[in-house]
């Protein structure tokens, strides 16, 4: 894997690539947050590994520029101990976050995990059947006892989205992640999210009688939930196997 190395300590810095080269992996090390950015507009990485005191920006800045175009994965290294600084990286898009001093077995370690979340995470299923639904994300259709749903865009990825999440509260700042990108969610009104979720509440009806509920849950976002969860089951199919939705 190429994998970039962001840390302003020079021996650091060589003491991490030394680790990751011993393991096969190809290493490009910065010193400084901007050189990094600029890496990323030439070139494609695996992997990045930031520290959070850098000379010219913060790393939770990198992080955050870094997560408006891309979600490459990243492990935060730092000696901040405080529990606020780990909140706010995960919060702006880290995958993992590792306390200073730096363990070699710990960090290869901690390296593997998070790229093989990352892949899991990347490898989507042909199709996911809930009940009476189909979606087909190959041909980005969705299907209601047999018969395809004429369906905008946004409204299948919206529509596809709810149908995974079962039971899930999802947050509009999630939505608008999601299925409008994180580019942009900042410009995307909460009266469009409702637009949308109101026409696929209709389109796939989304209600109580067909024992479904497409909910507003005040001030937080939206949950699809099953009605009557007794009489209609509580298990989804993906890729041909049955299994228990996860927990909110």
């Amino acid at each position: 894997m190429r994998i970039a190395l962001l840390e302003d300590d020079p021996s650091q810095l060589e003491l991490y690539g030394h680790w990751v080269a011993l393991e096969s992996h190809d290493p490009h090390r910065f010193e400084c947050g901007q050189d990094l950015l600029n890496a990323l507009t030439q070139g494609r990485f695996d992997l990045l590994i930031l520290d959070w005191n850098l000379p010219d920006m913060s790393g939770l800045e990198v992080l955050k520029r870094i997560r408006q175009s891309s979600n490459v994965p990243v492990i935060f290294c730092t000696a901040r101990e405080s529990e606020d600084s780990v909140v706010s990286v995960l919060r702006a898009g880290a995958n993992d976050y590792i306390r200073k001093p730096v363990r070699r077995r710990e960090l290869l370690a901690r390296i593997q995990a998070v790229v093989r979340r990352a892949t899991i995470e990347d490898v989507e299923p042909d199709s996911l059947a809930v009940e009476l639904f189909l979606v087909d994300y190959v041909q980005r259709t969705i299907s209601r006892n047999g018969e395809r749903l004429q369906l905008t865009d946004k409204d299948y990825a919206l529509a596809s989205f709810f149908l995974s999440n079962i039971e899930r509260l999802l947050s509009r700042k999630l939505i608008h992640e999601k299925i409008w990108g994180v580019a942009g969610a900042g410009s995307v009104s909460s009266r469009t999210i409702d637009t949308h979720v109101c026409r696929i509440r209709g389109s796939l009806g989304l209600v109580a009688e067909h024992g479904w509920e497409l909910k507003a849950v005040y001030g937080l976002g939206y949950r699809l939930e099953r009605t009557n969860p007794a009489s209609h089951g509580s298990l989804l199919r993906v890729c041909g196997e049955w299994m228990e939705p996860e927990e909110t």
